[in-house]
C-alpha cells in the first residue's frame, strides 16, 4: 500500500464553470510529482438539461464546456500521470468519453485510455417501475424527463486500478470524485469507514471549487480575500491514514484559512455525525482545523461508519412554462403607476394563474453616485422602479398570455 500522500485537484465546482482555472492547479500537481484532477459539473437540473440536450442529439448530452474544460490541460495531465476524473458525462459518458478521444487526436496526443462508468440512469421499464413502487403515487401524471441514482467511488477506484488515465462519470456523488482516487493510490478496502469518511470530507471540500478558496465566502470589510477576482481552484493532500490538509493552486489569488475551511466543511451538512453518502456515513462531530501555514489548513477528527443500505435518487420532470416579464417606471409617481400595472395584469389574466408581481429596487434607471436620491425620496414614493411579473403553467399559451399583457 503506498504511503507517499496523494494530491488530488479540483478544476471546476459546477456547470459552465470558469474554464482558465484547470491550468494553474495541473501546474502544481505537475510540479509535486503528479496526483489526479477532478471536475465536478453535474447539480440536481443540470442532468434533466443534459438528457434533454441528448433527447435531441445522441452525441449531446455531456458538459457543454467540456472542450474548453478538459482539452487545454489534457497533454499536460497524460504527460505527468494526472488522472482526469469527471462527472462531466451527465446523461451521455460514452459520447464524452468520444469526445475526449478526439480532443486528443486534434491535439496530437496519443490515444488516452479512457474509463466509462455506467449505471445511474434509471431509464429503463424496469427502473422506472420500481421508482413507481417505492415514491407510490409520488410520480403519477408527471413526464418525468431523467432519473438518476448517486453512484459511489467503487467503479471510479476499479478503473484507475486498471491503468484508465480519464474516467468519465455520470451522477456519482460529488465526493466520490475524490474518493475513487484515494481508494486506487492507498489501496483501502471498501470497509475501511474511518478512512473512507475522511477522504470523503477532502471530497467535500473541493467539490464546490472556489467556495473553499475564498470565492463564496469573500464579504468586503468583513472577510476580505485578496485578488478574488483571480481565485485559485483548492487541491487536497490526502495521506495514508486519511488525514488531509487543503491548499490551492500555486500563484493564484484568492485564499484557504481554517474560515474558508470552516464554511466549506459545514455546507450542505444536516447532521455532522451523519454525512451520507453512498461510500461511507462521514461523521465530522468531532472534526477541527488548524491553520499549518499561508493557504495550507489541516482537517483532523474526521471518521466514518458503513455506508447507507440505499442510494439517493434525483428525479427531475416536465413542470411546466415559466412566463416571465418586466417593465420600468421613471418619474413622478413611478412606484405607483407601477403598483397599478400589476393590478390591472392581475385583473385581466386568466384567474387559474398564478401570479407573483415584484417591484424590483428604486433609484435603478436615474441613480447617481452618491446616492442622495434615495434618501431624499419619501417611502413608498420612488421616482424609478422596475416591474416584475411572472407565472407558471402546464399550458404554455396560458402562460405566455401573461406576456402579452405585460409587452
Amino acid at each position: 500500500m503506498p504511503h507517499s500522500p496523494l494530491l488530488i485537484g479540483c478544476a471546476s465546482g459546477f456547470s459552465g464553470d470558469r474554464s482558465d482555472g484547470a491550468a494553474a492547479v495541473v501546474r502544481t500537481l505537475a510540479a509535486r510529482g503528479g496526483g489526479a484532477l477532478i471536475f465536478e459539473t453535474l447539480a440536481e437540473r443540470t442532468l434533466a438539461l443534459a438528457q434533454l440536450a441528448r433527447n435531441d442529439d445522441p452525441e449531446r448530452g455531456y458538459e457543454p464546456l467540456l472542450d474548453e474544460l478538459v482539452g487545454p490541460v489534457l497533454g499536460d495531465c497524460l504527460r505527468h500521470g494526472i488522472s482526469i476524473v469527471g462527472n462531466f458525462g451527465a446523461a451521455n459518458p460514452a459520447a464524452a468519453a468520444r469526445r475526449i478521444a478526439a480532443l486528443a487526436r486534434e491535439q496530437g496526443l496519443p490515444r488516452p485510455r479512457i474509463a466509462v462508468v455506467h449505471g445511474d440512469a434509471l431509464t429503463g421499464a424496469a427502473q422506472r417501475d420500481l421508482l413507481r413502487q417505492r415514491l407510490g403515487g409520488a410520480l403519477d401524471g408527471l413526464d418525468v424527463v431523467s432519473a438518476n441514482a448517486y453512484l459511489g467511488a467503487s467503479e471510479i477506484a476499479q478503473a484507475l486500478a486498471a491503468g484508465a488515465q480519464v474516467v468519465v462519470a455520470g451522477r456519482v456523488a460529488d465526493p466520490s470524485l475524490t474518493l475513487g482516487p484515494a481508494l486506487a493510490h492507498f489501496g483501502w478496502s471498501l470497509d475501511d469507514w474511518p478512512r473512507l469518511g475522511r477522504a470523503t470530507m477532502a471530497g467535500h471540500m473541493l467539490e464546490c471549487g472556489l467556495q473553499v478558496t475564498g470565492g463564496y465566502f469573500c464579504v468586503p470589510g468583513l472577510k476580505d480575500v485578496p485578488d478574488v477576482h483571480a481565485a485559485g481552484f483548492p487541491i487536497a493532500e490526502i495521506h495514508a491514514d486519511g488525514e488531509f490538509v487543503i491548499g490551492k493552486a500555486d500563484g493564484t489569488g484568492g485564499m484557504v484559512d481554517a474560515r474558508t475551511v470552516k464554511e466549506q466543511l459545514l455546507y450542505e451538512v444536516h447532521d455532522p455525525a451523519r454525512y451520507l453518502t453512498p461510500d461511507v456515513v462521514a461523521d465530522l462531530s468531532r472534526a477541527s482545523v488548524a491553520e499549518l501555514g499561508p493557504d495550507r489548513v489541516a482537517v483532523r477528527g474526521v471518521t466514518g461508519h458503513a455506508r447507507p443500505d440505499e442510494l439517493k435518487v434525483n428525479v427531475c420532470y416536465r413542470g411546466g412554462w415559466l412566463a416571465e416579464a418586466e417593465i420600468s417606471y421613471a418619474g413622478v409617481q413611478a412606484e405607483a403607476r407601477a403598483r397599478l400595472a400589476a393590478d390591472i395584469v392581475r385583473k385581466r389574466v386568466d384567474p387559474a394563474l398564478r401570479l407573483r408581481a415584484d417591484l424590483i429596487g428604486a433609484i435603478s434607471i436615474l441613480a447617481d453616485d452618491a446616492g442622495e436620491m434615495r434618501r431624499a425620496l419619501p417611502e413608498g414614493h420612488a421616482r424609478d422602479v422596475r416591474l416584475r411579473i411572472a407565472t407558471e403553467h402546464l399550458d404554455r399559451k396560458l402562460a405566455e398570455s401573461v406576456l402579452r399583457e405585460v409587452n
